[in-house]
């Protein structure tokens, strides 16, 4: 697949209580600009706010980029990189011992955009002075505490 842009993407999710009130921040840098995305939902778990700002990020993308995406959430990057969606998806969403993948919902979502851009995740440490991971953490834990979020259709 070949890419006209790279684009490097730092995102965090977060709960207020799991499950309870969550946020998502995707920051995403091209070419020396910046666009920084937010949102949440009033019950929904931290695992689905993590995933949401993968995909958010990934959805504001208006052709196929090379992607960077550093995420402290090793639950997203474990499943791209040591090829867990892969193994769901193959299984018919079911995990190793064969119970349903929490999540397909969303899992679903960011395998599509996966055809779409070649994305590359790394983990950074969380709540380590990473300053990219720490001004994401702020605006997640800002939004799930912000009131008035719509419900997550995807949380049971």
């Amino acid at each position: 697949m070949t890419s006209e842009k790279t684009v490097t993407i730092h995102t965090d999710g977060s709960c207020l209580g799991n499950p309870g009130p969550g946020g998502w921040c995707a920051i995403m840098d091209w070419d020396g600009n910046e666009k920084t995305l937010v949102g949440g939902h009033s019950l929904t778990t931290n695992n689905r706010m993590e995933l949401l700002a993968v995909i958010r990020a990934l959805e504001a993308l208006t052709r196929p980029c090379t992607v960077q995406v550093y995420t402290d959430s090793l639950y997203v990057r474990n499943a791209i990189e040591k090829g867990w969606l892969k193994g769901w998806k193959k299984k018919g969403w079911k995990t190793a011992g064969n119970k349903p993948v929490k999540n397909q919902d969303l899992w679903t979502q960011l395998s599509a955009l996966l055809d779409t851009h070649n994305v590359s995740f790394h983990w950074v440490r969380g709540h380590s002075g990473h300053p990219e991971n720490e001004r994401c953490d702020a605006l997640a834990n800002a939004q799930a505490g912000s009131g008035g979020l719509a419900p997550d259709p995807g949380y049971p």
